[in-house]
């Protein structure tokens, strides 16, 4: 077995003697290979720094650095002598004005390439012997972020299609490509998901470049999802990983279905507002154009997405379709558009008579129940007016208005302005004051429009001006006038409207002759109870009329019983042919008080005085009665 040209050259320097630097020469060609490995990791373009890992021996003579080639051949690029201090860099082009070794023998190299990649060994020479210990050189370079090109400009659904190329450049050494959707990593699939990873090295750098492309069958899934690339590299310290910024792609996939809608999206539709009908499908890009199917046509409306209705009417209540422009798809609504009727009989201005019948209707028509309620100046009335016989407190403003509570705003309302008319009606009363010192006389006037009043002194015909009034509510004031007449006087109120003039006059005795004071009020539901009353002192004037013709009867009987024949004779002279008749038959009640008077003037005359005052009261009610048949008349 033959020996090495190694081996064999180190056996020769054994056994006969060389010169010392040959023999160190052979002995370091002599040295097993890869005793012990020191490894270096350096960075792309950083500086390489390789300590030698050998003890510097005494008697060191000179200490240098090699590379070792593919093919193990030793390529020398620096030397350093121990004694004379210099350094030498021999002449390899690759490490030109690169290189620097230090005093303990470490060597640093300048902007590291991958070409550096190398097994480097440090050799210490002493006249003795030779040590050599070897570096592994390891270069590392962080590849750029990973981009994602050439993108699909969008997506079909069922379609398998080139999504995009993830690239990464300028990495040592190589890297891997992993695609993710929706940070997730995407397997191979076949036929969906089909993943292609190609690597390219610079000849000058070294460097990699990695592409990978995806092409990808999406789904409706896949719209907003986001896609990206990871590369994952090694570096000093170990595995890295370096993500591309996420892409969203448009997504197209056909219609699937239609949905109409209704705007504004509200509960209720009412008359008279604006309906838009919204039609649109499910697809990506939606449908651009549709039909629109309304009721009463049998053709559809061909327009975009949507179909405009304006001030809607109840008629418009029914079924509304949209379908794709093949009709292949179709959805459909039904819009119910409520209204709201009111019709008031009769409404606006009318004008009526008091005493009369005025029937009121206020009649509904709508699409659900709807509340109705009246109101009358501005009050709401408990129940619906009704006019079987008009007084002026019926007047005013009438307000018949109904909502349907379900409809916002569906709101009607009419009016009515009654006004009810009548000619002036008057009532006089008068009572005497407190102080006796002055009489108050009042007209209470009925009737509208308002009449106007005046008074006046009968006989004079002068105007009193110093007048009260009180407030006019429901066709009803008073006017009121405070005199001290000194003697009898009749005072006649005036009350004229457009309708007509009214009269009525009152006698009011003297301040110094009291009188029966009527009160101050009389309405029409105490007239009859005002004339019972002047019924009731009637009777009893007559009552007491009676009781004293009566006794004065009995009282003469009596005298005429007690008295002898000519004295009832003197009394009583018999009446011939030839006397005068004083006595009418037809006054016979009226002889007969007379009689009584002259016969009996012993009778206190305070009676006869009480006796006219009854007699002047009778006619001056009967006077009143008669005033006020006339006004009522």
């Amino acid at each position: 077995m033959m020996e090495p040209p190694a081996a064999a050259a180190c056996a020769s320097c054994r056994r006969r003697p060389l010169p010392p630097l040959l023999c160190l020469l052979l002995a370091a060609l002599c040295l097993p290979p890869a005793l012990g490995l020191y490894t270096v990791n350096a960075i792309y373009g950083d500086t390489i720094t390789m300590p030698c890992p050998l003890e510097v021996p005494d008697g060191l003579m000179f200490g240098k650095w090699k590379y070792e080639m593919p093919n193990g051949s030793p390529v020398f690029i620096a030397f350093r002598s121990s004694t004379k201090k210099n350094v030498q860099y021999d002449d390899v082009p690759d490490y030109k004005d690169r290189l620097s070794l230090s005093e303990n023998y470490t060597l640093s190299i300048k902007n590291a390439r991958i070409s550096d990649e190398k097994r480097f060994v440090c050799m210490l020479v002493t006249e003795d012997d030779v040590s050599e210990e070897p570096t592994i050189v390891k270069v590392f370079k962080q590849p750029s972020q990973p981009e994602i090109l050439h993108q699909a400009n969008l997506l079909e659904t069922e379609k398998l299609q080139m999504l995009g190329e993830c690239v990464s450049r300028d990495s040592y050494p190589e890297g891997n490509v992993t695609w993710y959707k929706n940070g997730r990593v995407l397997q191979p699939v076949d036929g969906v998901v089909v993943i292609n990873l190609q690597k390219m090295v610079d000849r000058t750098t070294g460097l990699f470049t990695m592409t990978s492309s995806l092409q990808y069958m999406p789904t409706k899934e896949d719209v907003n999802a986001k896609f990206s690339c990871i590369v994952t590299y090694y570096g000093p310290s170990g595995q890295k990983t370096i993500q591309s910024e996420p892409v969203v792609f448009d997504v197209h996939y056909p219609t699937e279905k239609v949905t109409i809608q209704v705007l504004p999206q509200s509960s209720t539709i009412k008359e008279g507002d604006n309906i838009t009908l919204k039609c649109s499908g499910n697809g990506n890009p939606p449908p651009q154009e549709f039909l629109f199917y309304i009721p009463g046509e049998t053709e559809g409306i061909r327009s975009s997405d949507t179909y405009v209705m304006t001030d809607v009417r109840r008629n418009a209540t029914g079924e509304y379709k949209c379908s794709l422009t093949d009709k292949s798809m179709m959805d459909s609504t039904t819009i119910t558009v409520h209204y709201l009727d009111l019709q008031l009989t009769p409404s606006g201005e009318v004008t009526k008579q008091i005493g009369e019948a005025l029937p009121v209707s206020c009649t509904i028509s709508s699409s659900r129940n709807a509340t109705v309620f009246w109101i009358k100046d501005n009050t709401r009335m408990q129940t619906s007016p009704s006019f079987s016989s008009l007084q002026y407190q019926d007047a005013g403003n009438y307000v018949c208005e109904t909502t349907l509570q379900e409809v916002e705003g569906l709101r009607k309302r009419q009016t009515l302005k009654l006004i009810v008319e009548g000619k002036p009606q008057i009532k006089m009363t008068k009572k005497t004051n407190t102080n006796k010192m002055s009489k108050t006389i009042i007209c209470h006037v009925e009737g509208f429009p308002k009449p106007a009043v005046q008074w006046t002194v009968t006989g004079s015909g002068s105007i009193l001006n110093k007048t009260e009034e009180t407030k006019y509510v429901n066709g009803k004031f008073s006017s009121k006038i405070v005199i001290a007449p000194e003697e009898n006087v009749t005072l006649t109120c005036i009350a004229e409207n457009e309708l007509e003039r009214t009269v009525t006059s009152m006698n009011v005795s003297a301040i110094s002759i009291p009188e029966y004071d009527e009160p101050e009020d009389r309405g029409d539901d105490n007239s009859e109870k005002v004339n019972d009353q002047a019924k009731l002192i009637v009777g009893i004037v007559v009552g007491l009329l009676l009781v004293a013709l009566i006794a004065g009867v009995v009282y003469w009987l009596y005298v005429k019983k007690s008295k002898p024949a000519g004295s009832s004779y003197l009394l009583n002279p018999p009446l011939t042919s030839n006397s005068p008749n004083l006595y009418p038959q037809s006054d016979a009640k009226g002889k007969s008080e007379k009689a009584a008077a002259q016969n009996f003037p012993s009778l206190p005359r305070t009676a006869s005085k009480h006796v006219d005052k009854d007699l002047g009261n009778i006619e001056e009610n009967k006077k009143l009665e008669e005033n006020n048949h006339k006004s009522e008349t």
